[in-house]
């Protein structure tokens, strides 16, 4: 077909993806398909469990850490424009982590340091491996680093969380506090670089971080339903947040429509606070896939995207982030980059994120590909990785050159 979608495969996609509407395993789905200029949008179900409203191609997700690839975009936009580099120190606009110290022993006592092995730069931040973050071993063993985390209220270790009490300028200033839990380039630890990069945007474009977002990418690409709350207007085409209770197995409403996005944060967290939706979120993908250009216009250079969409990490680094970075997956710039054949979908080159609210986008330069997934459900138990798996093999199956 000339839209390089076959209609016949598509059907495939959409028979798998109502089948977990009607089973009853998610409320709805939306998914909005980008290739060679041509769209494809498809919804499914209804925005909340038992609800009458369907899901529509403007309903509102939370989009989890599908908002780290936007922070990683505005840093580059900073780093074109020569106000800030790749390896600048951080402590030039972030002091708070400039006389950081760093475990001796990450799970032991947080009093127990040494000195930074050299400074923190941006790069750091966009690889993740500035040296703090989540460690799937030290959250479960209950490490004093991470209780010291969340005594001071900073939500990035846990799920997201808009309700974070603090202020960004006192973010940073309570997360500069704590040790870093290894040396600067030693593992890959995943969510807190991206939030720090919240701060960092804001100091070095001289404006507030949700500003900036919505003066140089969101305005820019038509993303009129992305930001970091649903204004009261708008919350009619918000959904309910659902999770799986642990004690009963069943489906509960994890935050209401009216809950914790409904008013502004006081910190507008970049690793994952967002709201979007599916067609605003496909406007953002398909800029990434056309390498920064958008209509008649551009939004990053060829060659930024093709810095952020580039492995920067080593084996050992790699390594370190298992199970959240797995097998084949490498990290560029604030998002994921395939780099092994594993599977139908995984095509060396090809890069995105999922955000785990319920979203999922990657785009194929190799098949000219872009898409979103939308769904209102935290993806925490099987059954949901499955739903992300079918999708994405739908989408590569549906294919026709």
């Amino acid at each position: 077909m000339a839209s390089g979608w076959s209609t016949t495969r598509l059907d495939v996609l959409r028979r798998v993806m109502s089948g977990y509407v009607e089973r009853g395993q998610v409320p709805g789905i939306v998914v909005d398909l980008h290739r060679r200029g041509h769209v494809v949008s498809e919804v499914f179900g209804t925005s909340e469990l038992g609800g009458a409203t369907p899901m529509a191609h403007d309903t509102i997700f939370r989009i989890s850490s599908l908002t780290k690839p936007i922070t990683a975009a505005a840093t580059m936009l900073l780093a074109e424009e020569c106000r800030l580099a790749l390896d600048d120190p951080v402590a030039t606009w972030l002091p708070e982590l400039g006389g950081v110290r760093v475990l001796r022993d990450p799970a032991g006592p947080v009093d127990d340091t040494v000195a930074l092995s050299r400074p923190i730069t941006v790069r750091d931040l966009l690889t993740y491996t500035y040296g703090f973050g989540l460690d799937l071993g030290l959250a479960a063993g209950g490490a004093p680093i991470v209780r010291a985390e969340g005594d001071l209220h900073l939500g990035v270790i846990g799920p997201p969380d808009p309700s974070v009490p603090h202020r960004p300028d006192e973010w940073i200033r309570l997360l500069g506090t704590l040790p870093l839990m290894y040396q600067p380039g030693e593992r890959w630890l995943y969510n807190t670089s991206a939030a720090v990069l919240s701060v960092l945007v804001a100091r070095a474009s001289g404006q507030p971080f949700e500003q900036f977002l919505s003066e140089r990418l969101f305005g820019p690409l038509g993303m009129v339903d992305t930001a970091f709350s649903v204004p009261p207007a708008d919350l009619r085409r918000f959904t309910p947040q659902y999770a799986i209770d642990e004690a009963s197995g069943a489906t509960v409403v994890d935050d209401p429509v009216d809950g914790g996005w409904s008013t502004p944060p006081a910190f507008p967290n970049g690793a994952a606070g967002l709201v979007s939706t599916a067609t605003d979120y496909g406007a953002f993908g398909e800029m990434m896939l056309r390498s920064g250009a958008h209509g008649h216009g551009r939004i990053l250079a060829r060659p930024t995207v093709e810095v952020m969409t580039t492995d920067h990490l080593s084996t050992a680094q790699r390594s370190s982030g298992a199970p959240i970075l797995d097998a084949g997956r490498g990290w560029g710039l604030g998002l994921a980059v395939v780099r092994d054949r594993t599977g139908i979908a995984a095509v060396p080159g090809r890069f995105g994120w999922d955000g785990g609210l319920g979203s999922s986008w990657y785009a194929d330069p190799v098949n000219e590909l872009s898409a979103v997934l939308m769904t209102p459900h935290r993806l925490d138990t099987p059954v949901h990785w499955n739903l992300l798996n079918d999708f994405w093999t739908c989408v590569y199956q549906a294919l026709d050159d």
